[in-house]
């Protein structure tokens, strides 16, 4: 879904500002600390329901205020929504057409996005956690029912590290390592199902912009050679001392190779964030091609780590995409685009539309 327009209200630098997006290419331009970073900010939680930059609600919400509000209108074809969120002191609250809703999901699917930041690259170099919400994000919007098994998984986890530090006996864990061996199985399947049909636009991106082969392994998050109820029964001593639950798809990570090497080791910080535009790319065009409509796609700062040539790889690889794109850099390149984008300046928190 295109994201058409967009009001600001106390967040972060941003007093108010009402913004109308193309269905298209949009660049936000300025100087630094001038609020390019925070609309984008503002359009992830939009969508998101939380901040991408890991920001406390005492961050986000402007100096003085007590809650911030945004409100914004998606659209595919001539089917609009209207989306808004308000956090600070009074708690989340999350609406979707009027109706409030119980959870920032209701988010996500009415405003699917994706972002490349500055940070992106620790998508490669940085720890698991980031590799699986990235295989969850694709899951969640390609496999019917991914997000309720999911939570279904995530609370039968919990019990059983309640069980653990409980000192619960065996014969009492065996009924929660029956609902994980279960649970996870089906995790797992639509995890590797998403991964495989990823896999080949990963590698077609990782050639148009590193110019290498580029691959991964997915590890499920226990032994090859052992089922997950196997895994759970051979942990449970080291589990019992630690409190939780070593084996099943909350291990699970995504081990990128380049030129059958481990890519984490071997490149550059340019080339990790190529490696990991790559990964977000090839997910964009997935879930684009699943969900039948446009994805939008935010840009902060491209142009950071890489040079003249890497960056215009890379936007030849978002245009060829179709995506909604929303970008921010210090001046206003046009050129960064295969289409004209509309043009915003924005200093010291006022945004103002300029072709």
């Amino acid at each position: 879904m295109a994201l058409s327009s967009l009001k600001i209200t106390d967040f972060r630098c941003l007093e108010s500002a009402g913004i109308d997006f193309d269905q298209g290419n949009n660049l936000i331009y300025g100087p630094n600390a001038s609020g390019k970073t925070s609309i984008l900010e503002a359009v992830a939680y939009l969508g998101r329901g939380r901040s991408f930059r890991g920001a406390s609600i005492r961050e986000v919400v402007r100096h003085g205020q007590d809650n911030f509000v945004l409100f914004g209108n998606s659209r595919v074809g001539s089917r609009a929504v209207a989306l808004g969120v308000r956090n600070g002191t009074g708690g989340l609250e999350v609406h979707t057409d009027g109706e409030k809703r119980a959870s920032a999901a209701a988010l996500a699917e009415a405003l699917p996005l994706q972002i490349i930041d500055p940070d992106v690259h620790k998508l490669i170099a940085g720890g698991p956690e980031d590799r699986r919400r990235y295989i969850d994000w694709v899951a969640f919007h390609v496999e019917h029912g991914y997000l309720d098994l999911w939570r279904r998984y995530r609370r039968a986890l919990k019990q059983r590290n309640a069980a653990l530090r409980g000192k619960v006996s065996s014969a009492g864990l065996s009924g929660w390592d029956r609902e994980l061996v279960g649970l996870g199985g089906l995790l797992n399947d639509a995890r590797e199902r998403v991964l495989d049909i990823t896999r080949s636009g990963l590698q077609e991106l990782g050639n148009s912009l590193v110019g290498c082969t580029i691959d991964f392994d997915y590890q499920r998050g226990w032994a090859a050679d052992r089922s997950l109820s196997e895994a759970l029964i051979t942990s449970v001593e080291r589990d019992r001392q630690v409190g939780s639950t070593h084996a099943g798809p909350h291990r699970g990570d995504l081990k990128l190779k380049l030129d059958e090497r481990q890519a984490r080791k071997l490149v550059s910080r340019g080339q990790q964030k190529l490696l990991a535009c790559a990964l977000i790319l090839s997910a964009t065009g997935v879930v684009q091609t699943h969900l039948d409509h446009q994805l939008l796609l935010l840009l902060d700062d491209p142009a950071a780590e890489l040079d003249s040539d890497s960056l215009r790889r890379l936007m030849e690889a978002v245009g060829n995409l179709g995506c909604q794109v929303i970008a921010t850099t210090l001046e206003a390149n046009r050129d960064l685009f295969d289409a004209p984008p509309r043009l915003f300046h924005v200093e010291h928190g006022v945004v103002r539309t300029v072709g």
